[in-house]
């Protein structure tokens, strides 16, 4: 018996290796693998908590915006952009991100991005103007852009199919967490210091993450290695920023301003050079194959969908408890802890759901409830009882956590596993459009109904003070406190109640939505993973992968 065996592929069969150095080698693989195996666990804690921050850090914005309003002297349209100039580095970068992640390492851009992150929270905090933190908001993300398609990325490369499912129901589970966590921090943190406390709370998260992440989050990267899409990565950037762009800036500039159907044609020809861009490259950064597999595109539309309505509700929700109710920033963190702890047990409570009536059913039905419980808000008054409100907004939470988990599980499945950032991507990509999406058309549709119905309440004003009350209701509110007796609290009552009657007409938009969306789940997506697409290889051949 020879110590050593001829290595396959050796034309003249001189070359060969010695069995120690072959089993060696396999050896570290084989250990390298089950020490993966066995920290998956830890691992996922870890990268939740990159999740966990960026979760966090939306929902302590929003529950800040009227300080924020009062402090930094920031308009509407100001307000707004605190929440997109986030977005729209962050949509803009995700595909860039997932593809380099995959190319060169998912850990490697997890910490990269953690570190940006950190210090653009840091930028924020000290920011003395509103424009400041706009910028600031645009640095964090593009590091939230560079985390989140590692985290899912992560996930698939660390679980098997068997536990996948589960694992992502936790990692949506703690996003639920970061929702509890925003609210209440920030209305504790606003309630006894200055407000650029609620962005340096992100801090010793980003720390504790970055260094167990070191030690517990594996390496891992395409292994074909192939080269990077530089071109593509550029026209899906560009196109996605001006599709953001147009989508937060319509509603005040007006869909027919030259600020808006420019940026807006021009993405359209960016995005129509990408999509032809990227079928006929060699080395794709997102090849369209993944769409034809209905679980991931029905999937997408199902995300999207959810976080369109969820954000656009979270947008008003702290809004309404503070300037219509009357409570203070942290009553008001309070009170939005019921739709944290509703996603929570939604998404942790959908996996053995799917497993029992698929996951048809299960999204279906996530949005059918969201629809059902969002148009409940055109029923609201100024008074309405906190218990209302509490159940509301638990089963909006609800039925966004069983719509999320199941509909990113059929996303990752559906994508294979060298490729799996830029899957993640995609995902994070119908994400964060929609976001934006809901933001701008719910905030604009509640911001329009408001003006026009808070109008006759103005007649008599200076042309100044109209014109700031018009705008927001936190104006408004301020310039009722001054007026004398019964003047001011006539302003102060049709003001809350023209911003109440906008934020229901809004939600009721936010029901249609998710009624459609249900529709085309049931219709379109199957129950059960479907075999994976035909994949581009390196020869720029289709082979199943």
């Amino acid at each position: 018996m020879t110590d050593y065996v001829r290595k396959q592929g050796s034309p003249s069969g001189a070359q060969i290796i010695k069995k120690e150095a072959l089993t060696s080698t396999l050896g570290a693989q084989t250990t390298t693998q089950s020490r993966k195996y066995r920290l998956r666990w830890w691992t996922l804690g870890v990268i939740s908590l990159g999740l966990l921050a960026i979760m966090m850090d939306e929902m302590i914005l929003n529950v800040a915006l009227p300080t924020l309003q009062r402090e930094l002297g920031a308009s509407a349209s100001g307000l707004q952009w605190m929440v997109n100039s986030y977005l729209l580095a962050f949509g803009a970068l995700l595909l860039m991100m997932g593809g380099l992640s995959d190319r060169f390492g998912r850990a490697r851009m997890l910490q990269i991005g953690l570190i940006v992150f950190g210090l653009s929270s840091v930028a924020a905090a000290f920011a003395g103007s509103a424009m400041q933190l706009i910028g600031a908001r645009a640095l964090m993300g593009a590091g939230a852009a560079m985390i989140m398609p590692a985290t899912l990325a992560i996930i698939v490369d660390v679980f098997d199919a068997e536990e996948r499912a589960r694992a992502i129901a936790i990692w949506a589970a703690l996003a639920g967490i970061g929702l509890a966590l925003g609210p209440l921090l920030g209305g504790l943190l606003l309630s006894y210091f200055w407000w650029g406390s609620v962005f340096l709370v992100n801090v010793p998260i980003v720390g504790v993450a970055l260094v167990a992440g070191w030690y517990l989050v594996p390496e891992s990267r395409d292994p074909e290695a192939k080269p990077l899409d530089i071109l593509g990565t550029l026209l899906s950037a560009s196109a996605i920023s001006a599709l953001v762009y147009v989508i937060i800036a319509g509603p005040d500039a007006g869909w027919t301003s030259p600020l808006i159907w420019v940026p807006a044609a021009v993405g359209l020809l960016l995005g129509i050079g990408f999509v032809i861009h990227e079928m006929r490259t060699q080395y794709p950064l997102l090849d369209f194959a993944f769409f034809r597999q209905r679980r991931f595109s029905t999937g997408a539309v199902a995300i999207s969908l959810m976080f369109l309505n969820t954000t656009g509700m979270l947008f008003g929700m702290p809004q309404y408890l503070q300037f219509v109710q009357g409570y203070s920033p942290l009553e008001a963190g309070i009170r939005l802890l019921p739709v944290a702890a509703g996603m929570m047990i939604g998404a942790m409570g959908s996996e053995p759901l799917v497993r029992r009536f698929g996951t048809t059913k299960v999204v279906a039905g996530g949005l059918l409830l969201l629809a059902a419980t969002l148009s409940s808000v055109l029923l609201w008054e100024l008074n309405t009882a906190y218990w209302v409100i509490g159940i509301t907004v638990a089963v909006v939470g609800f039925g966004a956590g069983a719509v999320m988990a199941p509909a990113t599980e059929a996303i990752m499945g559906a994508v294979p596993r060298g490729k799996v950032a830029v899957g993640s991507a995609v995902n994070d990509v119908t994400r964060t459009v929609s976001a934006a999406l809901g933001v701008a058309v719910i905030g604009s549709t509640m911001y329009s109904l408001y003006s026009s119905r808070v109008a006759d309440a103005l007649v008599g004003l200076p042309a100044e003070a109209a014109a700031a009350a018009k705008d927001s209701l936190g104006a408004a509110l301020q310039i009722a406190a001054s007026l004398p007796g019964e003047a001011g609290a006539a302003l102060s009552a049709a003001a809350r109640q023209a911003f109440t009657d906008g934020f229901g007409v809004a939600m009721l938009v936010g029901a249609v939505s998710s009624l459609v969306g249900a529709v085309l789940v049931a219709k379109f997506m199957p129950a059960r993973q479907e075999p994976l697409p035909e994949i581009r290889s390196e020869q720029g051949e289709s082979t199943k992968t």
